[in-house]
């Protein structure tokens, strides 16, 4: 998975297979609370997790499946072993955070949308690789500006999730806004298409 959990799991030289190993052990489809409190302990000190953020997430999961049942919302998994979890994961973390994007520049920096600061990936992040669109949860101001908890996304997610936010007469001028000008005719053609 290219997301980074930067409070969850303690910092180790292993920090991507672990992540791995914690999703491919479907302990984030099970609820914590099943195991016995030394249990998830014991748990997530040997997988280097960090267990009051896990409680806190599960708390956040509960919290949200009340919410669900309370407003007959379905609910619908994916398949861990699908080709389209970490999409689906990836695509809802945009819905909401979609104002908190940033788009990697020719020039090898990131430029923050809309606003147009200049950014770095803070060191913590755990990326393997400088994708082209990232969205990220916070931004840091140092000595320099960082954005920490990045993921790579598509920007086609992001005039489909966001067109408003996403209209380009109240754009600024840069690269992303190039970029999405193509995509959103592209978009716009294939629903002409369509009909």
């Amino acid at each position: 998975m290219k997301f980074a959990i930067s409070n969850l799991f303690v910092k180790v030289p292993h920090y991507s297979s672990t992540i791995k190993q914690f999703l491919k052990s479907s302990y984030l489809d099970s609820n914590p609370s099943f195991f016995p409190d030394h249990e998830a302990n014991q748990w997530c000190y040997d997988n280097f997790v960090n267990y009051r953020s896990l409680m806190s997430a599960d708390n956040v999961r509960q919290q949200l499946s009340r919410i669900m049942d309370r407003f007959s919302l379905p609910r619908r998994s994916t398949e861990f072993t699908s080709r389209d979890y970490y999409i689906n994961i990836r695509r809802a973390l945009c819905t909401g955070f979609f104002m908190q994007v940033a788009h990697l520049e020719r020039t090898g920096h990131y430029l923050t949308v809309k606003d147009n600061q200049v950014v770095q990936l803070h060191p913590s992040t755990v990326l393997d690789h400088k994708p082209e669109w990232v969205l990220y949860n916070e931004f840091v101001l140092t000595t320099k500006n960082y954005i920490r908890t990045c993921t790579d996304i598509k920007p086609e997610w992001l005039v489909k999730i966001a067109p408003q936010y996403y209209d380009m007469s109240n754009f600024p001028q840069c690269e992303a806004k190039r970029q999405l000008e193509r995509i959103i005719a592209k978009l716009e053609s294939k629903e002409y298409t369509q009909y």
